[in-house]
């Protein structure tokens, strides 16, 4: 009598590591090369106007005459602007400054625009209103604009505030109030496509409450175009900042910007053409590497292209 044995063939599991959103989302941004240089590219400028003056510590506002339009050298690496100030120093404090205004701007454009496209893509009858707002905005002559309001409000707030709080608060606010449409738009569309969902009708059908479904489950899913709205809104905010300043009625001197340290330097460019060379290429650089970086998330934010990875 011979036995015989079955072998059961038990099926290999093969083990798939959990893959979130944020996962995906950052293995696609990884195969974007221009995003990833525009993230190191960003990461060296913001560790250098931060770390940067606890290593170099040249006094940014000190004045040394004599070493007036002083070219490169070991003492000071970018040279010296026409009163002797260290315009390394100067570059790394109108950095910070400029970056501020670029984030701070950015938020509150963001912010406003966020809450204009949801409310005008969820509630019908406030559509209209708000759009035709927005094409209003949309109608407006930025940069005039700009100018006008500063040099109406400049003083007041100067004399408020202080002359360095009060026009960094004039200037953030102004090109936060006037850069808000595009991101109400793109909000707007992605609402109005969510908002027929079967997943909102179920929780109307339940009687989850308006705030609650904007809030809980149409903000959520129109976080990938603000997130890529942002990104752009910095650079937008940086230039405009770096605008106002070359045309002389941004911050004031003593209160370096890259911008600023642009419309000192214009009168030396034949003189010493560093000072404007090292500002220029600081807000290109930043300006440049913050675009690469929103042209990644828009890739990698993409459902469509997650989908065939």
């Amino acid at each position: 009598m011979t036995s015989t044995t079955t072998a059961i063939e038990i099926p290999e599991i093969s083990e798939h590591k959990h893959r979130s959103l944020w996962g995906d989302v950052w293995i696609q941004f990884r195969k974007h090369k221009l995003g990833l240089l525009g993230i190191g590219i960003l990461f060296v400028l913001v560790l250098g106007v931060t770390v940067g003056p606890l290593v170099y510590t040249v006094d940014a506002t000190y004045i040394d005459v004599p070493a007036a339009n002083a070219q490169p050298s070991l003492k000071h690496l970018f040279g010296t602007d026409n009163l002797g100030r260290d315009t390394l120093a100067r570059s790394m404090a109108g950095g910070r400054i400029s970056m501020s205004v670029g984030v701070i701007a950015m938020l509150i454009a963001i912010s406003f625009g966020t809450v204009i496209g949801l409310l005008a893509g969820y509630f019908p009858k406030l559509d209209s209103p708000l759009m035709r707002l927005t094409d209003m905005f949309l109608a407006l002559p930025q940069l005039p604009l700009l100018l006008v309001t500063i040099m109406l409000f400049r003083d007041t707030l100067r004399a408020a505030f202080g002359p360095e709080m009060g026009i960094f608060m004039l200037v953030v606010v102004i090109i936060g109030i006037l850069n808000w449409m595009a991101t109400a738009r793109v909000v707007r569309a992605e609402v109005l496509s969510i908002k027929e969902q079967q997943f909102i009708t179920a929780a109307k059908s339940i009687g989850t409450r308006q705030f609650r479904i904007l809030t809980r489950h149409i903000f959520p899913n129109v976080l990938s175009p603000v997130m890529v709205a942002a990104t752009l809104g910095i650079a937008g905010a940086i230039i405009n900042e770096s605008a106002l300043s070359f045309l002389g009625l941004g911050f004031p001197s003593d209160f370096p910007t890259w911008g600023r340290l642009l419309y000192d330097g214009k009168d030396f460019l034949t003189l010493t053409p560093s000072l404007v060379f090292w500002p220029g290429l600081f807000i290109s650089l930043t300006v440049l590497s913050v675009n690469f970086i929103g042209d990644g998330l828009r890739d990698a934010l993409d459902p469509r292209i997650r989908s065939l990875n």
